[in-house]
């Protein structure tokens, strides 16, 4: 029973949202019913440029309830973003950061809270099961957090979580970070701080597709490698390498079969030209691979110096101009309500 614990003073509830016009009317009382929990509630919805009613229905949930919050950011940034533009708003002593498809249970808070009690100030809920979920879906997630835990600088849940408890010590170090490329849960981890796992059942989507396409997972996937390993790089050094001696070692072969009077692979005068243009053409292709990798490196050391807002918000429901969404020196909230844009500067 709730009443029988110490209840939170602050408690907030983050959750991105892309096209959940259906999904969300379910889960806002799921949620609004944890009040119990806290003293002080919030709900904070952010809507990634939905093309649907998403921030229509938050509108008219947030003119019932002003514990239900909401943004509508100006243009389509990916969910890890919409996260972060949610806890730069949060002011809960604690932020619970799910899904708003339905199937990340709410009712799974009060463990939450019981972990985050016990001294930790992240705790990740961890899936033991997953309820209709395809087996290229359940491959995929396996595929993507064996690569990370395998040949990054961090570690991931192994069964993958992206619903988790996040004190306000970690929040404020998170949304100090200026990064923009990345994994926010990735990142989360990077940070420290005392950390656990929880295991849960991930149910089944109340209604609709899952808006993670294959080509939003395997930019994911190129983020975070690229963000947290410095593998890529190291993996175009030992091919270069590999390819530098290949090279020497066949030259070396063709003096030695030269000055042989062709002992080794006979007279080679006019012989070997499918052979050349097979190692000039293997070699130009990894030559070009490897600068693909170097440039994803340098695209985004140069997103990082442009300095560009991670996110902007071009709408928001019941949040005040001193709880506008914030990144690293900038205040982002521009209302297409007002005459102007409010209190976006360098």
């Amino acid at each position: 029973m709730a009443s029988s614990v110490e209840r939170v003073p602050r408690l907030s509830f983050v959750l991105p949202a892309y096209c959940e016009a259906d999904n969300l009317p379910k889960l806002l009382p799921r949620l609004l019913a944890q009040a119990e929990l806290c003293d002080e509630l919030e709900i904070i919805v952010v809507d990634d440029h939905s093309h649907d009613r998403t921030f229509a229905v938050l509108r008219e949930w947030g003119a019932k309830d002003p514990r239900i919050k909401a943004l509508r950011l100006a243009r389509n940034s990916g969910s890890h973003m919409a996260i972060l533009c949610g806890l730069s708003t949060a002011t809960g002593d604690v932020a619970v950061v799910l899904a708003a498809d339905g199937q990340d249970p709410p009712e799974f808070t009060p463990e939450l809270l019981d972990a985050w009690r016990k001294g930790h100030h992240v705790v990740w809920a961890v899936r033991s099961a997953r309820e209709g979920e395809t087996a290229t879906t359940r491959l995929f997630s396996r595929l993507y957090y064996a690569t990370m835990n395998r040949w990054s600088s961090v570690r991931l849940p192994p069964a993958g979580a992206d619903f988790l408890l996040l004190d306000k010590r970690v929040i404020k170090a998170l949304v100090e970070i200026p990064e923009r490329n990345t994994s926010l849960l990735a990142l989360i981890t990077w940070l420290g701080f005392s950390q656990t796992e929880l295991p849960y059942v991930k149910e089944a989507r109340a209604s609709g597709r899952s808006k993670w396409t294959f080509r939003k997972k395997v930019r994911l996937a190129v983020d975070s490698l690229l963000g947290f390993s410095t593998a890529p790089l190291r993996l175009a050094t030992s091919v270069g390498l590999a390819f530098g001696g290949a090279g020497f070692l066949y030259a070396g072969a063709l003096f030695v079969n030269k000055v042989s009077g062709g002992a080794l692979f006979g007279d080679t005068s006019t012989e070997g030209w499918n052979a050349l243009m097979i190692v000039v053409l293997v070699s130009s292709g990894m030559t070009m691979t490897m600068l693909g990798v170097v440039g994803e490196y340098l695209w985004r050391a140069l997103e990082e110096v442009r300095g560009r807002p991670r996110f902007l918000a071009e709408d928001e429901v019941n949040i005040g101009a001193e709880q506008a969404p914030r990144s690293p020196n900038r205040t982002l909230v521009a209302r297409t309500s007002d005459t102007k844009a409010s209190g976006v500067g360098a």
